[in-house]
Order: C-alpha cells, then structure tokens, then sequence
C-alpha cells in the first residue's frame, strides 16, 4: 500500500531504528527528541502539572470560563515502554483546542521496570481521580470520556471496562488511535505488515514481552478484547492502518464492541502509518484522520 507522498518524504528524512539491536533507554531518548523537535500546534490559556493520588498528569484547559467543560483522559502511546506527557503534548493541545475540552494527559509507568497491570492501575485511579475533583477543575463530571493511541487505546479500552464494573465514573465516549487490544502476534497483520514504517512486528514484540512479563494475554486482564463482555460500554471511535502490524486487533476490536451493541465508528486509513497523530504537524492526511475523530468526539461531549 503506497503511502501518502507528503508521508514518505518526511519517513524518508526519518532514520531507520533498529529494535532488535537498539538498548531500551536509547529508544526512549531517541522518542523524547523526536518529539521536541516538533512545532507546537497550539497555544493554550492554561496547562498545569499536578498529581493525581501518586500518578503524574498534566491538564490542559481549552479556555478561561466558569462554565463547566467536558473533561478528556488520554493515555499516550509508546508501546508500554517509552512516551512520556512531553512526546505527546502536542496531540493532547489538539485535543483540548479541538473539543473545547479539559484534556487530563497521564503519566503512567513504563514497562519493563513496571510491568502490567502498573499502566492499567495508573490509568484507572487517573480516571476516578478526575472524576472525583470534576468540580475543582471547572469539569462536567457527567461529560467524561477517554481517549489514547496505541498503547495508550488500549489503556483507555481497559479504563472504560473497570468503569462499567467498577461502579463508575460514566463515559459518554472512548476514542482509541490504532488501540492495541489483542496484543496477538498471530494475526494476519502482523505477518502482512511485519516490516511496517514506524512499527515494524520486532517493535510489537519487544512491547508484548516487556509489558505483558510472560503473562498471557487471553487471562491475565491486560487485552481489553478478552474482557468476558463488553455490553455496557460507552459508544467509541476506533482509528487503524491498513499497513500497521497491528491493524486487526483495532478492527477485531471494532467488531467486538459492535457485536455487544456498542455504537461503533471505525475508520481504517489508507497512506497513513501507525502513530499518525504525532505526525499532525507535518501530514496534511494524518491532521484530516485526527480532525475527524475529534470531531466524533466533541460531538459526543456536548
């Protein structure tokens, strides 16, 4: 699948990381540079850092105002082991600029040193922890939803199922970017787009191994996809890549939710690579994909 042209220029100025020979803590440098280097895309009015019960968050506020606003969680992507609030700032502005919502961006622990559940823990108690002090930060705590790419979907996939068992908050919306919800390497995309841009199948499985610690997948709670149900849940957005390693587990996941009676919009891109909505500055085609989930999103929160 040819690429969009204005993608592969700027992938064609990008050097080729090696994942199967590349230590851990330069793949972390290597990311946090890349994305410093990016223009900022939007200023905002007020961005705070604070702690919510022990996790690192940074909120974004849309506007000034005494109205109550919408209130967003997002999860970063970064494979479970590297991302941090600073690689993606960016797109947590464009949310916030987007949907005229409260954006709370979470810092939630890395793998290996942190193996799961330690992410899907940090990203409940965020969720609760927004929910609890809605009224402090100017948020509509009936107007909720999650939103995360990579990594960071499935995080915001596991965050709504604890809310439905787990006696709340409710969310009006998930919204997931190329969601790792599987986190299956025998599905025919991975073997299909093995060599992928950005996310080649070494990448997929050096996250799985450092994230997952030789659990399985299938029982041990990490894979929102083997949830025993998923009836109840908000109404979501699902964004995958035709040629991303992991484009079935959003589509199987789309699936899934459509078969519990979710409400479902699912868009499969064509050109575009997986971390797509990093490249917003840059990809004409990837800031139409985002625009249009966001707009899928605002929609939702009013």
């Amino acid at each position: 699948m040819p690429l969009d042209p204005t993608l592969q220029k700027l992938l064609d100025t990008m050097p080729a990381i090696d994942f199967a020979t590349v230590p851990l803590e330069e793949l972390r440098r290597a990311n946090i540079a890349n994305a410093l280097t990016q223009p900022r895309v939007v200023d905002l009015p007020r961005i705070e850092e604070r702690r919510a019960e022990g996790v690192g968050v940074r909120i974004y506020w849309p506007r000034a105002g005494k109205a109550p606003l919408p209130v967003v969680v997002y999860y970063h992507g970064g494979g479970f082991f590297m991302g941090n609030l600073d690689t993606h700032d960016n797109l947590a502005r464009t949310i916030a600029h987007r949907t005229d919502a409260i954006v709370v961006s979470v810092d939630y622990r890395l793998a290996p040193e942190h193996p799961y559940p330690a992410a899907a823990q940090d990203a409940f108690t965020v969720l609760r922890w927004t929910a609890a002090h809605a009224g402090e930060l100017g948020a509509d705590p009936d107007r909720i939803a999650v939103a995360g790419d990579s990594a960071g979907g499935n995080l915001a996939a596991l965050a709504a199922l604890h809310a439905r068992d787990g006696g709340g908050p409710s969310l009006r919306f998930q919204l997931m970017w190329y969601p790792c919800t599987h986190i299956d390497p025998t599905l025919p995309s991975e073997t299909q787009n093995a060599d992928a841009p950005v996310l080649p199948r070494r990448a997929v499985e050096l996250s799985a191994g450092w994230y997952l610690g030789g659990r399985d997948p299938k029982t041990c709670g990490a894979a929102p996809a083997y949830a025993p149900s998923h009836t109840g849940l908000p109404p979501a957005y699902i964004a995958t890549v035709q040629g991303d390693a992991i484009r079935d587990e959003g589509i199987l996941y789309a699936q899934l939710l459509r078969a519990a009676g979710v409400p479902v919009e699912h868009h499969n891109h064509d050109g575009l690579v997986h971390g797509f909505c990093t490249l917003v500055p840059h990809v004409p085609a990837a800031a139409k994909a985002l625009d249009d989930s966001l707009v899928a999103l605002k929609t939702s929160l009013t």
